[in-house]
């Protein structure tokens, strides 16, 4: 990913370990006070971690990775909208296809099953 700032990337390295310590440091607390006030209801508990999370999250995403994550998701939401996806009647034969398939393949294993049990029966008797 470019460099966008003015800033050389040797610059931001420094500043980049620094967010990283910062985002680790925050679920390390957030795990922390989880038992902490492992006595306290369960919604305040899950409510403060999901806090911590989003506040973690928002700072590693300022690091050079979590920019260039960012870049990547929306990358991705570009190419999902470009998907053709199959209407209701092409899902509905495929399904049925795929199923009956399935069931011939399992009726033909267990029929090459048995016979190959009878002729092993036949053989040590």
């Amino acid at each position: 990913m470019a460099n966008t700032n003015n800033n050389p990337p040797e610059a931001n390295a420094g500043l980049n370990y620094v967010l990283w310590g910062i985002a680790i440091a925050l679920a390390v607390a957030g795990i922390y006070g989880n038992n902490y006030f492992g006595g306290e209801s369960l919604l305040y508990r899950v409510l403060g971690l999901l806090a911590v999370a989003i506040v973690a999250s928002a700072v590693a995403f300022q690091t050079i990775q979590g920019k260039a994550f960012w870049e990547l998701l929306k990358g991705a939401r570009t190419e999902i909208r470009k998907v053709v996806w199959p209407t209701r009647q092409e899902t509905v034969q495929t399904t049925m296809i795929v199923s009956l398939v399935v069931i011939a393949a399992g009726l033909l294993l267990w029929g090459l099953d048995t016979l190959l049990g009878w002729l092993v029966s036949l053989v040590i008797g």
